[in-house]
């Protein structure tokens, strides 16, 4: 009998997290400090990729100037490789200047080396910035990481960029890990090749479970075995024998036993 060996194969994972973290205050004022907050949704978003901000250099960052950045409830900081990801990046302007806010960009490196640059993510650009002096102000920042790009943990490096009197700087506001995980649709490329494998062995394991039965059954209709005496002679089949060298070698037999 041939063996069978059947192999169990499951591999799901489900990432559910979902807790609050921070809420982003957008129209509050603060009487301790004696600053305002600007209201997000004057800040006049234009689009992507309206200048090509990854050739323009660094600068540096202007005194008087902090950034705060938040996953809104996502505090594992789970990036969906091909879906959109929001990140909120709060600015509070501590200086004597109004300055505007000209875009925010953003790229994935390698944790071992942030020379090894992964992917530059798209440009958020702004157009009505503001943010007076004594201020505070939240941008949204909405980026989306590679379809292609393997699971696993990438460094996010993430800068705003403003200007003061019409001198160019930029901030820094996050520079730390996520972690990119497979976008979870109906039916990923992994589950359709389990659904697949677990059709297959199910068929061979039917097909095997037939061939069985039908072995155990031609088992059983075996014809049943017939005992066999002394054999006795019938006059009547060997009447085409008579005259025989058969029958005269019967009659000779018989009469030596007499």
């Amino acid at each position: 009998m041939a063996s069978f060996n059947t192999f169990f194969i499951f591999s799901l994972a489900f990432f559910l997290i979902a807790s609050p973290f921070i809420q982003v205050a957008r129209c509050q004022s603060d009487s301790d400090e004696g600053t305002t907050t600007e209201d997000a949704s004057d800040i006049g978003i234009v689009g992507d990729d309206v200048q090509d901000f990854d050739g323009i250099g660094t600068f540096s960052s202007a005194p008087g100037i902090d950034t705060i950045s938040v996953f809104p409830n996502n505090i594992a900081k789970l990036v969906k490789a091909g879906e959109e990801t929001e990140l909120l990046v709060g600015l509070k302007n501590y200086g004597e200047s109004s300055l505007n806010v000209v875009a925010i960009k953003a790229s994935i490196h390698l944790p071992v080396d942030h020379r090894l640059l992964v992917q530059n993510l798209t440009a958020q650009v702004f157009n009505n910035g503001s943010v007076p002096a004594s201020a505070q102000a939240t941008f949204p920042y909405i980026f989306a990481v590679s379809k292609f790009l393997q699971p696993g943990s990438f460094d996010l490096v993430g800068t705003i960029l403003y200007e003061i009197d019409e001198h160019p700087y930029q901030s820094t506001f996050f520079n730390g890990t996520i972690e990119v995980v497979e976008s979870v649709g109906f039916l990923s490329i992994e589950s359709v090749f389990l659904v697949t494998l677990g059709v297959a062995l199910l068929v061979l394991l039917g097909l095997w479970i037939h061939g069985q039965v039908q072995n155990l059954s031609k088992k059983s209709k075996r014809a049943p075995k017939v005992e066999v005496g002394t054999r006795s002679t019938d006059a009547s089949t060997d009447e085409w024998l008579q005259g025989t060298a058969y029958t005269q070698s019967l009659s000779s037999k018989s009469k030596k036993k007499k």
